[in-house]
This record gives structure tokens, sequence and C-alpha cells, in this order.
């Protein structure tokens, strides 16, 4: 049976802005109420009284804020080392019956080149090269016939190593992401481990993208 407390729930959960700005109580949930109500009322086929939609909200602002402030931001707290690297490019390739054996050839001869960033993976149609620009030659010589379908050149690396616990905690990424939409930052592309993640942006916002992901370390 659905109660007008599992429908807030369901309604502001699906609102990743408006969730985040009431984890802050910062909304004045009287508006909001108000604002609601009718979509509200639709999915319960009943009148709603704004005071029950209110109180509904308190009590999910009070476990939001708990959640957020209690457990991600403690992860957040505990951000490592942020590495930046500059003059990146990215390809992407179809895959295909040749393209890993390709890719190995490039990875022996990259090997033991020193100072150069290299990272790929492998989807189930796409396989994905982020590399220094001085290695695009080499791209273009071992992936010569291969489908390309995008190539973005001009980027920049943010490698962030996360605590342990973040294995554990969920929402982790999704306040990272958040911020950083928040800041109009666009994602290329996101590679990730266990304890670590590297975003590709644009050269040109990478140092604000940077400051966003810094700042994490300091929200209370």
């Amino acid at each position: 049976m659905k109660t007008i407390s599992s429908v807030v729930e369901n309604y502001i959960k699906t609102k990743p802005f408006l969730l985040n700005a009431l984890s802050q109580g910062i909304i004045n949930l009287t508006s909001l109420a108000r604002n609601i109500s009718d979509e509200l009322e639709t999915e319960l086929g009943k009148d709603v009284k704004q005071g029950a939609v209110i109180m509904a909200l308190k009590r999910l602002s009070e476990d939001l804020d708990f959640q957020v402030n209690h457990k991600v931001t403690k992860v957040l707290k505990g951000i490592g080392e942020i590495t930046v690297r500059s003059s990146l490019t990215d390809y992407t390739f179809l895959v295909s019956d040749t393209i890993f054996a390709k890719q190995a050839e490039l990875i022996a001869e990259i090997n033991d080149l020193p100072d150069v960033f290299f990272t790929s993976s492998r989807g189930v149609h796409e396989t994905n090269i982020v590399l220094s620009d001085s290695l695009t030659h080499l791209v273009e010589k071992y992936f010569k016939g291969e489908k390309l379908t995008q190539k973005l050149d001009n980027l920049s690396s943010v490698t962030v190593k996360l605590p342990k616990e973040n294995t554990t905690v969920s929402g982790i990424y999704y306040f990272i992401f958040q911020r950083l939409a928040w800041e109009g930052i666009i994602i290329y592309e996101v590679i990730s481990t266990s304890n670590e993640f590297t975003v590709l942006v644009s050269e040109d916002v990478v140092d604000k993208a940077f400051k966003v992901i810094k700042d994490l370390k300091l929200t209370k």
C-alpha cells in the first residue's frame, strides 16, 4: 500500500539536485510541498494534505542529512593524492577480432617509456584508449584498419585516490559527479579501480575540476 511518506521519498529520490538541496536544508519545505502536491495526489489517487507532505519531507531531510553528513563525507575527507595529467588524447574503436592483439603490440612498445600516460578499457562493443599526445602516432600505426568511432584531444585527467572505505559506502561517486555537474564540467571518460578513479575532462576546465574534488575533503 502506498503511503504519503513512500511516495514523497520516491519522488525526491528521482530528482538528484533536489535530493542534495533537501539534505542540506536549503529548501523551503512549505513551498516544495505545495509545488509537488498535484503529482503526489495523482500517484496516490486521493487528496493529500499539505501538512502531511511537509512532515514527510522533514523526516526525509533528516534521514538524508545523516546519510550525507555522517557517511559519505567521512569517506570524502579521506581522499588521498589527486594527480593531474595534461595533453591527452582519447580514442574509441569498435571491438574486433584483431584489436586485442594490436593493443598488446602498442603496450609492448610504450611499456618502457618514462612519464607517459596510458590507460585502456574494453566494453561489449567498444575499446577505449587514453594516452599522452606524444604517443598518438603509435595508435595511428598499430590501429590502422580498425574502426575509429571517436577521437578527442586537448584533454586532461584528474586521478583521485580514495580510502578503502569507499567500497562499503553508497553514494560516493554520485556525490563527486554531482558536484562536477553543478560546475558544468563535462566528463568524457571515467576509469576506475577499487580505490582509485580517473575522470577525463577538457584541458580548459581541469583546474576547476581539480578544485571541486579537492574541496570535497573540506565538506562539512
